[in-house]
């Protein structure tokens, strides 16, 4: 697994050895950083496991301004939301939450899932698209791009690809792993905000 520096602080901070190839490292084994990762998470007390769970739809409410704000998402078993096409429905369960983070990835069955969404419900005008490879102006473009891109709904890793026309990144990961610590950080700022807003 390639991961572009500064990764390299992520991966130190997490405890996943590497070893350093001058502009970027390689992690000898991808499932050492992904279950490291997941312990390192999982070990909050405020974070739960949905497995074999997908999101099929996006909660909104109207802002005071009328404009649409995410609020949530609608989830239901992964299997349910494959067959919803050939077999009886099955209700979805729902997460309230004052921001969203998704990174979904680019499109696919599942890829891009919020960002197409955004577009279904005309909340955006359109989808970027994601343009062909090029990992050197894609993995900046991503980091950088990482932000809130609707009220509620906070946007990073290659899904934004899709959204605003960046190129593809290709095997490297370095980049997946900076904007999913940027939107952390943007889902800290956003937070702050609206819980400033709701004290006045």
């Amino acid at each position: 697994m390639v991961m572009r520096k500064p990764a390299d602080k992520f991966l130190t901070e997490l405890g996943v050895p590497f070893e350093d190839e001058g502009s970027y490292v390689v992690v000898k084994h991808a499932a050492l950083f992904t279950s490291t990762l997941l312990s390192k998470v999982l070990s909050f007390p405020n974070v739960k496991l949905f497995n074999a769970t997908s999101v099929e739809d996006l909660i909104t409410r109207r802002d005071e301004s009328g404009g649409i704000r995410i609020a949530g998402v609608v989830t239901n078993w992964t299997l349910v939301a494959m067959h919803h096409d050939d077999q009886s429905c099955m209700d979805p369960s729902t997460i309230n939450a004052p921001v969203i983070i998704s990174t979904t990835g680019h499109d696919g069955p599942f890829g891009a899932f919020s960002a197409k969404r955004l577009v279904s419900m005309q909340a955006l005008e359109r989808l970027g698209g994601m343009r062909g490879l090029d990992m050197n102006s894609a993995e900046d473009a991503i980091v950088k791009g990482t932000r809130e891109i609707i009220p509620g709904l906070i946007c990073g890793g290659m899904e934004l690809s899709e959204v605003d026309g960046a190129n593809r990144m290709g095997p490297t990961f370095g980049a997946m792993a900076l904007s999913g610590v940027k939107a952390a950080e943007e889902a800290m700022r956003v937070f702050e905000i609206r819980q400033k807003q709701n004290a006045i």
